[in-house]
């Protein structure tokens, strides 16, 4: 008995000291995983990064989300309701607005629905690895879409200005159409390399994450942000420059020809009583003089408007996605190749500053052009009717202004 009893304690120690091995190389074997298998781990360290946000916090994100997506909704869609709607505003350059306009609507109500359903659970995905894909895939296409339209419409902007006699002759429909088309092929490019296999995007339990290969990283962010944004900062500064000489010329053309007009003045005067002939050929004069100064005016006052414009659209773009795509840039060199290290609610607050972009775009070009403001207000209004008629009437009284 007492022997029988010895032997099972040994047996029983044995199993002990077997169990114990197992368990340490299981232990090891979890420890050296992320060699064989990245995907646990990914898993494990992207779940701790998640938010536990309270009720109360839940409902203010919640409500500032949901107006941030409701404003960008119905401003893009005005936009676009008014270029459709006013016979005046529907020109080629406009085009380009109705696109960046679809770009914007497109990001509200395609890609912030789901942003603000993971935001409100602390950053969990919670709508599966397959649909994961496809948002990634909008989100990217209409982000870029958006970004590029803004370039091509800082290049429109300075083609107009610096040739204001050819431009417009060449400028058509369908030349807006193939630069509308080649901004969603470019869109398009970025989105579709992880579907063929180049990079593929972290799909794991809860966690939803952009491809981090360091060479589709560099791609994507150069051809969705930094080459727009340098282009954008060249229209500028040749707009910018173009407007600088402009009112120095302007200034010392206004001081010649406000001699000559007091010139002119002074010699009709004294010529009233001898010569009045003289006197009519002097009033040609002064009209001539007039007629020149008012088109330099005019298109002084143009191109300062396109340096404005353009400066506020390049400051406010630059503002909302500059932080965003550094991050995006340098998250992978930080963190590799599988997961983000980077704190949540930095990474979303700065996704969702990006975002605000989009909110920004129709406001600003409504604070810059009259008439998309009056049909703002008119559809604001729910003036529909005779809505071309008065801004045409607009229109001629703000000339005979000038």
């Amino acid at each position: 008995m007492f022997a029988t009893s010895g032997v099972e304690l040994a047996l029983g120690h044995q199993d002990n000291v077997w169990e114990a091995s197992n368990a340490t190389t299981q232990l090891y074997l979890s420890n050296s995983l992320p060699a064989s298998d990245p995907t646990a781990n990914v898993s494990q360290s992207c779940g701790e990064q998640l938010l536990d946000f309270g009720t109360v916090e839940k409902i203010m994100i919640g409500v500032m989300l949901t107006i941030i997506t409701a404003v960008t909704v119905m401003g893009n869609t005005l936009v676009v309701i008014a270029v459709c709607v006013v016979k005046k505003l529907r020109q080629p350059s406009n085009y380009l607005l109705v696109s960046l306009a679809v770009a914007d609507l497109s990001v509200a109500v395609v890609v912030m629905p789901f942003v603000i359903v993971t935001d409100l659970t602390g950053g969990k995905w919670l709508f599966g690895e397959v649909f994961c894909n496809i948002f990634i895939g909008m989100d990217v296409m209409c982000c870029t879409a958006s970004i590029m339209t803004l370039c091509v419409i800082s290049v429109d902007r300075y083609l107009g200005i610096t040739r204001p006699l050819t431009y417009p002759a060449r400028q058509n429909g369908q030349l807006m159409a193939k630069m509308i088309a080649g901004v969603w092929l470019v869109s398009a490019s970025i989105t579709l390399p992880p579907f063929c296999g180049w990079a593929q995007n972290v799909n794991t339990a809860g966690v939803c994450l952009i491809s981090q290969d360091f060479s589709y990283t560099i791609y994507s962010t150069a051809v969705a942000f930094y080459i727009p944004m340098a282009v954008m900062l060249i229209m500028y500064y040749k707009i910018f420059r173009a407007a600088r000489k402009s009112a120095a010329k302007h200034r010392f053309a206004s001081f010649t020809r406000r001699k000559d007009l007091e010139t002119a003045a002074n010699e009709g005067l004294k010529l009233q009583g001898l010569k009045p002939p003289g006197m009519a050929e002097e009033c040609a004069a002064l009209s001539r003089l007039l007629g020149r100064e008012r088109k330099n005016i005019s298109i002084f006052k143009r191109e300062q408007k396109a340096a404005t414009t353009l400066g506020v659209i390049v400051g406010v773009f630059s503002i909302c996605w500059l932080p965003f795509f550094i991050l995006s840039t340098a998250r992978p060199f930080i963190c590799g190749v599988h997961c983000s290290c980077i704190p949540i609610w930095l990474e979303r607050t700065l996704l969702w500053l990006g975002y605000a972009n989009s909110l920004m775009n129709p406001f600003i070009y409504a604070f810059f052009n009259r008439d998309l403001r009056s049909t703002y207000k008119d559809l604001l209004r729910c003036r529909y009717r005779n809505i071309n008629r008065r801004l045409s009437a607009v229109g001629v009284h703000e000339a005979l202004k000038v």
